[in-house]
């Protein structure tokens, strides 16, 4: 199982593999650049072998990059629209000098234009991106949103469509937060909801397409539609709704990484690792 965290790369990326292996963690995910920035300048040759050194320590398909929160695939406006394409190129540019295995990204907000429309752009944009960065390695992981707003991707009939029409459906997969899920309407406190909100993702979207887990829970109450992550435990989902996810062997294969509040030590990280970890074995879940 490889547990991990979004590390902070604060001094260079490289640094937030040097975090990552401070606290014995096996998955990471980073921001290859500011995340409230449009673009920065290219990675530098050094900072890129130093990045690679350290990660060789880790599995490729445990390590991940997340978009800035700027990129709006289904963004009306034009100029936005165009830059947004041109930044997600670039942050495919920057994970594959990393030798990532996925860019996640949020699908986008229609912004008052519709879902359906909203959901068109979306896939337009995906295919146009993906034919620019023909032969890269690295894909795109859409994640599950809370649905706060005019944000696309609420639900897995919506991700199911973006994957499967997009123009090559083989490099999407796609990345559930659950605290996204819960706030959308996803209920996970008990076995019985959990094997159901399971059975329509396999159904709907097909777990062979997830790709990695984000693992938070909600200050938000279930439906809500705001997103507001939590510690482990410690919102509305609870330890048993995260007992699920640590005793589902078809899960067990994927990067879980923790994207909770936390302070420049990571001891809030190595205690909510610790609560997870602790869940394993507590519960059956039967398939």
């Amino acid at each position: 199982m490889a547990l991990g965290a979004h590390m902070s790369v604060l001094g260079g990326v490289s640094r937030g593999l040097e975090r990552a292996l401070s606290i014995n963690i096996d998955a990471v995910q980073i921001f290859t650049k500011n995340n409230n920035r449009w673009f920065e300048s290219p990675l530098k040759p050094e900072e890129v072998e130093n990045f690679k050194r350290r990660a060789a320590k880790f599995e490729r398909r445990h390590l991940i990059s997340h978009a800035a929160y700027l990129i709006n695939l289904a963004a009306p406006d034009e100029e936005v629209h165009a830059r947004s394409l041109d930044a997600l190129y670039d942050e495919l540019f920057r994970a594959e000098a990393l030798s990532l295995s996925w860019v996640v990204l949020h699908p986008g907000s229609h912004v008052g234009k519709g879902e359906e429309w909203g959901i068109k752009r979306v896939i337009t944009s995906l295919s146009q991106v993906l034919e620019r960065a023909k032969g890269f390695h690295v894909g795109i992981l859409l994640e599950t949103t809370a649905g706060q707003g005019s944000n696309l991707g609420y639900s897995f009939k919506q991700l199911g469509l973006m994957r499967r029409k997009v123009a090559q459906p083989k490099r999407v997969g796609i990345c559930v937060d659950t605290c996204h899920i819960f706030a959308a309407g996803y209920d996970l406190r008990n076995l019985k909801s959990y094997k159901a909100c399971m059975e329509e993702l396999d159904k709907v979207i097909g777990l062979g397409h997830v790709h990695a887990l984000h693992l938070n829970d909600s200050a938000k109450p279930l439906g809500s539609r705001v997103d507001r992550h939590a510690h482990i435990g410690d919102g509305e989902i609870g330890l048993e709704g995260f007992a699920f996810f640590m005793n589902d062997q078809r899960l067990a294969h994927l990067p879980m990484v923790l994207e909770t509040p936390k302070g420049p030590d990571m001891k809030e990280d190595v205690e909510n690792l610790n609560r997870l970890r602790a869940l394993i074995g507590a519960v059956n879940v039967q398939v």
